[in-house]
């Protein structure tokens, strides 16, 4: 609604002409008119109030929802987006973690498109059809035909293969047979396309990925084992050991690949994975033969086993730790950083392959570092992030450190690029190491005192602050030191391998 003054100044003198006494009082009749067809206006924020706001980067607008609700920012996560408000009482928002809500404004998916994006995340990979060639759709439509058919034939096969070895000589015996051999073997592959939606992760975490996955085929074994102990549990210990079993076979192949490529030099990758594969063979055909003269012996099965087991974990543990990549994913990302924190410069491949933690699987949540992560989950109320919005005005991110959950959160705005999730990571590192070593010397002063009171080593919200703010001096002054070095070092640095979350902060709803 927009007022315009009268064209010229009312006065309560006596000159006032009737052309302006008529234009005043057409001019009452149609605000009062606009006013009577308009919707309530806004209730008008206070200035203190509004003062908040005003550093938002023009993420918000002074809107409110009632008296006691403010509009802090808006989230996209996958197309859907969302905006937050707060609780406030006056001047002041409210505390906790229940002061900030959340809601959709998009309603709720049809059951069909559900199910559609719920197939697609297992059949395509992430991006499709943009992070695939043309011809993927066709090979893949051929390939799965291939497959049905295969998988078909492998009913009457089985069927007639344990008839063959006389099985039973009944008519039903055979067929009820092969049904059980068939759900076992279908239960591997169920789990094998389940575990496939880890998509990604076998791009940047696939050390962590493969040892995970030798770990379970062991697993898968140990349970085959036990089927001899309880024979009447045959189907459902195969059916558990052929998904352990399966699941690590994704594993094997999706990783395999990415690994030949770190050791070929130019184009001969399939060369190296042809003689990669032949090696193993070779070597599988000798620990078949040698396990069969043991076996002549009639020796302990589960001494054996665990002997065998012990080598062959040990052996995948090696294995792993002995690839040399030139990629920063999250892990080799931790290493460097904090190598560069403490002693300025940043490992080379060796020694930062060698420092990687091999043992911090990919689907474990325990992470001191959240990277993209959702708006709720770096907040526990309004005030904490306006405290440290300001330090990032000029940035594409804003870090938080959340005392309730104990994590460094790097929430990203959506017009953050490549370069600005990396920095994002590297401040968040940053930020992460400040808050350590403020609490390292807490504790020695606390066991200097000898007071027993641990409760004051929680940083303040001052104290948050003022970790927030040196943490920016330090990332202004050192990030684009540690891109030098890295590359340097031969390291390739991308976002996509440090495996962001897909929330962004953006921009009011039109």
């Amino acid at each position: 609604m927009k007022f315009e003054r009268p064209s010229k100044t009312l006065t309560a003198t006596a000159s006032s002409s009737s052309q302006d006494a008529r234009l005043l009082v057409r001019e009452t009749l149609r605000i009062s008119a606009n006013l009577a067809s308009s919707p309530p206006p806004s209730v008008v924020a206070p200035p203190e109030s509004r003062s908040l706001e005003a550093t938002s980067f023009g993420l918000v607008e002074d809107q409110f929802v009632d008296a006691s609700l403010r509009l802090i920012c808006y989230e996209e996560v996958d197309g859907r987006r969302f905006k937050y408000l707060a609780h406030n009482n006056g001047k002041k928002f409210n505390k906790g973690s229940n002061s900030i809500r959340s809601v959709s404004l998009q309603s709720r998916k049809a059951p069909a498109d559900e199910l559609i994006s719920f197939i697609r995340s297992y059949v395509v990979p992430e991006g499709f059809p943009d992070s695939v060639s043309p011809s993927y759709v066709p090979y893949m439509t051929w390939r799965a035909l291939k497959h049905f058919f295969g998988g078909a034939m492998g009913v009457f096969t089985t069927q007639a293969l344990l008839h063959s070895v006389g099985v039973s000589k009944s008519q039903a015996m055979p067929g009820a047979v092969a049904i059980n051999w068939i759900i076992k073997d279908g239960s591997g592959r169920i789990g094998k396309m389940l575990f496939s939606r880890q998509g990604k992760k076998f791009d940047y975490d696939l050390k962590q990925l493969r040892l995970s996955g030798d770990l379970l085929m062991e697993l898968g074994a140990g349970v085959e084992l036990a089927t001899a102990a309880a024979p009447h549990l045959f189907l459902p210990l195969a059916c558990a050991a052929n998904v352990a079993k399966n699941v690590a076979a994704v594993t094997s192949t999706s990783t395999r690949t990415p690994i030949y490529k770190a050791f070929a030099r130019g184009e001969n990758i399939g060369d190296v994975t042809a003689k990669g594969e032949c090696v193993g063979n070779v070597a599988d055909l000798l620990g078949t033969g040698l396990s069969i003269i043991i076996a002549k012996r009639n020796p302990s099965l589960f001494t054996t086993f665990a002997l065998l087991s012990c080598g062959y974990l040990y052996s995948s543990y090696r294995e792993v730790k002995s690839v040399v990549l030139h990629t920063l994913n999250r892990a080799r990302f931790t290493v460097a950083v904090e190598s560069f924190l403490k002693t300025g410069c940043v490992p080379n491949l060796q020694e930062g392959n060698m420092m990687e933690t091999v043992f911090n699987f990919p689907w474990c949540k325990d992470r001191p570092i959240v990277l993209g992560s959702r708006f709720k989950d770096a907040f526990q109320d309004a005030k904490s992030f306006y405290d440290v919005e300001p330090v990032f005005e000029k940035e594409r991110y804003v870090v938080a450190y959340n005392p309730a959950k104990g994590n460094i959160y790097a929430v990203l705005k959506d017009e953050a690029k490549s370069d600005d999730i990396l920095k994002a990571a590297f401040h968040a590192h940053v930020l992460l190491h400040i808050i350590r070593s403020s609490k390292d010397s807490q504790i020695i002063n606390e066991n200097t005192n000898t007071s027993g009171d641990h409760s004051t080593l929680l940083p303040t919200p001052s104290d948050l602050q003022g970790h927030v703010a040196e943490s920016y001096s330090i990332v202004s002054a050192l990030y684009g030191s540690f891109k030098t070095k890295a590359k340097e070092q031969g390291w390739v640095m991308s976002d996509s391998l440090l495996n962001p979350g897909r929330a962004r902060i953006c921009q009011q709803v039109k």
